[in-house]
């Protein structure tokens, strides 16, 4: 793995008000372990991000160099970063210091090599099961990343760890019958529903409500409040006239 040069500082003081006063001075808080003792330093973003830009897997192989400490440098590796969920700004980073000539435990990424059998001929979906590997290797023998041949993978069949082979001097830690890369079967197409026929409802029907005991049939109720015929009304009574 190539060998990349950062600049720290140290720093005095830890808790949030001093990470968040370094962060609007345009620098993120670290710490350095793996040591003889962990120190709490300060890194660059814009460094660490130009450095991981476009690479592959999590591990990075560092030259550190602190500065005003003249030409002291230190191996080491970066561990984790922490990010802000919705800016995506970074906030925290782990740096480990390693010897060159003791092993570590990394992560790898994994890279699918050639178009499976089952992709080119059956139209079928290759899935990336495993991302990242776990490798055991000298710090300057990282590899970028490690190759995973697809190309002989059918429908159903299953690239595990045990297919792989990782470079001289590489050890991969992962369970054997561990599921690198699969193919699946082409999704079927999807056939749209029919629109069901609108139905029409039927008119209701207002039934005549029948009378409860006591009560007058509507009918017959209206019947009685209706004028009577014409000959059939009563008189009306005429004026009494003054005595003549």
């Amino acid at each position: 793995m190539q060998t990349q040069e950062l600049t720290i500082k140290r720093r005095e003081g830890t808790g949030k008000q001093v990470a968040k006063r370094l962060r609007r001075e345009g620098a993120a808080p670290a710490i350095l372990y793996g040591g003889t003792s962990t120190e709490t330093v300060t890194v660059d973003p814009r460094a660490i991000l130009k450095m991981i830009a476009g690479r592959e897997g999590t591990t990075q192989l560092l030259t550190l160099k602190f500065d005003g400490d003249g030409g002291a440098t230190r191996l080491a590796i970066i561990r984790a970063m922490q990010f802000d969920p919705v800016t995506e700004r970074l906030l925290h980073v782990d740096l480990q210091e390693v010897s060159a000539d003791k092993p570590i435990s990394v992560r790898v990424a994994v890279h699918p090599v050639g178009e499976a059998v089952g992709v080119r001929d059956t139209k079928g979906i290759l899935n990336l099961v495993l991302h990242e590997l776990m490798v055991s290797c000298l710090p300057t023998a990282i590899p970028e990343r490690i190759d995973a041949d697809v190309s002989n993978l059918a429908i159903g069949d299953v690239l595990t760890i045990a297919d792989l082979r990782a470079p001289e001097g590489v050890r991969i830690l992962n369970e054997p019958g561990q599921a690198v890369a699969t193919v699946s079967p082409p999704m079927a197409e999807e056939v749209a529903a029919p629109v069901a026929a609108a139905v029409t409802a039927e008119p209701e029907v207002l039934t005549e409500r029948k009378p409860k005991e006591g009560e007058e049939a509507p009918a017959a109720a209206a019947a009685a409040a209706a004028p009577a015929e014409e000959g059939k009304r009563p008189k009306r009574p005429e004026r009494g006239g003054k005595d003549k």
